[in-house]
């Protein structure tokens, strides 16, 4: 076993200690639920309300006093195309169960949007805090107290976090998230992003633009560039939640249903009649988040994850922050290339290794915690093998090599970049996070006049009517959780990317969300604090020099500070939000949530 690097211990010896407090009484909390977990603790009605639509079958066994009911919480809806492939997924694992001498029942769903049909429409502004109604939602799905384990079905941007931090809040009970893999490679990623940026520009008809987005996104499975979705994925096997290598599986086919299969089984060996009671609140713990944030870095995964790992981790009562992200950066190399980080898609990434290579090399070189608990029960050794089917038996192999194929994966010692692939920004604007892996060293600095608006859509309106044709900060502001539910404003990429392919420095600087697609101009996002809590944002006007260094990690406004000191703080935005769209309903969430660097939650999980 190698060595841990000297950084991840420190970095992992800090939140241990920081979190002491929370984390014990969480622990405390989930030894508490144990002592009253299980059906038989029920009175005789309110186990007939749980037992009576069950099959005969079923029935019987749930009567009895060993064998484990398994509760299954799912995100299928079959209107998106990551989702779809659960229709099916109960039908199987009850069949499994059931070989298995144990019953599956559905606990409960959850609901499951996509920010990719949202993007730029008022529906986006419900797509952060539908992360925690999700977690929510688990709670309900779990809170009849029937269940001895859980599967949870889920793959996107909010949906994995919030059934995450739902099933923390049950983390007395075992757990196994189950995926159900990324759709086909359509057309190429970078054909896509240049059919938007002609359409930005309007040189494409819209007509054109649909026909690419039809050939991108073509069928059941996630979409393949590595967005939150992927990178959720990437984290759930990096954390020792999935069975070993099931992320980037396709959707149909006998491998698939074999990992489904192995997930049943490695749930029933965790219940307490398992013989291996291993609880969820023992697999997530300090160093399993740890890891997650150092595979975030090593693959360039989704700057979503600086707020929904925070989160996360804070429903298991340990505490998190940007430095721990930034100081991991530092030592954990860029060793994955994957749109947009560059041009393989995840089914190439998956083909050339994938997750299993990059815990292979990670482990290699002492950038992982590897005696960590897992599903497994044998430490994240085992998550560096990837399954296959041989004789119609699921088995498992040694990942290739992360050098076998290095325009996709490299090595520690040959890494794409030599720092990760998210750094943390600071200055009198506040603190923000970018994603650098996409970004050309050379776009890293920008120094350039500053252009505020308070809507991507000002902003756009602006480009088209020829106003931002040269250097700029473009400035979008009032996007904050508080604000309007810190939408992704990924619709200003395209026309930023025009500026910048015409020679232009460009930079965006937002209290807004950009998607782990965010692409090859420079960002400052999650500004926290945010412009409607008095930010430096709100001090910001037209016209001031705002400074962007991505290598030193500082985002400033260049005016006098005793000018700064004596501004008005501007702190209502030129359009009113929150009403439409059922906006209105999800008031509550906007008026208690946190800032992006405590996790944007909405309610408090530690308390």
């Amino acid at each position: 076993m190698a060595i841990l690097n000297s950084v991840v211990d420190r970095v992992t010896d800090r939140i241990i200690k920081r979190s002491e407090q929370s984390r014990g009484l969480y622990l405390s909390r989930m030894q508490e639920a144990l002592k009253h977990t299980g059906r038989h603790g029920l009175g005789c009605t309110n186990l007939a309300h749980g037992l009576a639509s069950a099959p005969a079958g079923d029935k019987i066994m749930l009567r009895q006093e060993r064998p484990p009911n398994l509760g299954i919480v799912t995100a299928y809806n079959d209107m998106l195309s990551a989702h779809s492939p659960y229709a099916r997924y109960p039908d199987l694992i009850k069949e499994s169960a059931r070989a298995k001498g144990a019953v599956a029942q559905v606990a409960g769903a959850t609901p499951a949007m996509c920010d990719g049909v949202t993007q730029g429409e008022p529906g986006m502004e419900l797509s952060l805090f539908s992360r925690d109604l999700i977690a929510m939602s688990t709670a309900v799905a779990l809170s009849h107290n029937v269940f001895d384990g859980a599967l949870y079905l889920g793959i996107c941007d909010k949906i994995v976090p919030g059934l995450l931090i739902g099933a923390l809040r049950f983390g007395h009970l075992p757990a196994v998230f189950v995926p159900s893999g990324p759709m086909g490679t359509g057309i190429s990623n970078s054909e896509k992003a240049k059919v938007r940026q002609r359409y930005a520009e309007g040189k494409a008809s819209r007509d054109e633009l649909l026909e690419s987005e039809l050939s991108a996104y073509h069928s059941e499975g996630t979409c393949t560039f590595y967005g939150t979705a992927n990178s959720n994925q990437m984290l759930m096997e990096i954390m020792g939640l999935h069975v070993p290598g099931a992320a980037f599986v396709p959707p149909q086919g006998n491998l698939r249903d074999a990992l489904t299969d192995r997930a049943v089984s490695q749930l029933l060996a965790m219940t307490k009649t398992g013989g291996n009671y291993k609880p969820l609140s023992d697999v997530i713990d300090e160093r399993a988040v740890v890891n997650g944030m150092i595979g975030l870095m090593a693959t360039g995964g989704s700057t979503n994850h600086t707020i929904h790992l925070v989160a996360m981790a804070r429903a298991a009562g340990i505490q998190i922050d940007w430095n721990d992200f930034s100081d991991l950066s530092d030592v954990v190399p860029l060793i994955a290339k994957v749109y947009p980080n560059g041009q393989a898609d995840i089914n190439q990434f998956h083909a050339a290794g994938g997750v299993g290579s990059v815990i292979r090399e990670l482990l290699g070189a002492g950038l992982l915690h590897e005696s960590v608990e897992t599903v497994t029960g044998t430490g994240l050794g085992d998550y560096a093998q990837e399954p296959f089917m041989s004789d119609e038996v699921l088995t498992w192999r040694e990942s290739p090599a992360a050098g076998d194929n290095d325009d996709i994966l490299s090595t520690v010692d040959a890494p794409f970049r030599h720092e990760g692939g998210i750094k943390l920004l600071a200055g009198n604007l506040g603190r923000a996070v970018t994603k650098v892996s996409a970004v050309d060293p050379a776009n890293w600095l920008i120094e350039a006049e500053c252009r505020i608006f308070d809507s991507q859509e000002d902003a756009q309106a602006s480009f088209k009517a020829g106003e931002l044709d040269h250097d700029v900060v473009v400035v979008v502001r009032f996007q904050g959780p508080k604000a309007n539910g810190m939408p992704e404003l990924h619709k200003l990429m395209p026309m930023l990317g025009v500026l910048q392919d015409r020679g232009h420095r460009v930079a965006l600087v937002t209290d807004g969300r950009l998607s782990g697609a965010s692409g090859k101009v420079p960002t400052a996002i999650h500004m926290t604090p945010e412009c409607m809590v008095g930010g430096g944002l709100s001090l910001l006007r037209d016209g001031d020099i705002v400074r962007v260094d991505c290598e030193t990690g500082e985002v400033n406004a260049l005016v006098d500070d005793e000018v700064w000191k004596n501004r008005t703080q501007e702190l209502t935005p030129s359009e009113a939000a929150g009403f439409g769209f059922g906006r209105e309903l999800f008031s509550a969430f906007r008026n208690n949530v946190g800032d992006a660097e405590q996790g944007a939650c909405s309610f408090d999980a530690e308390a």
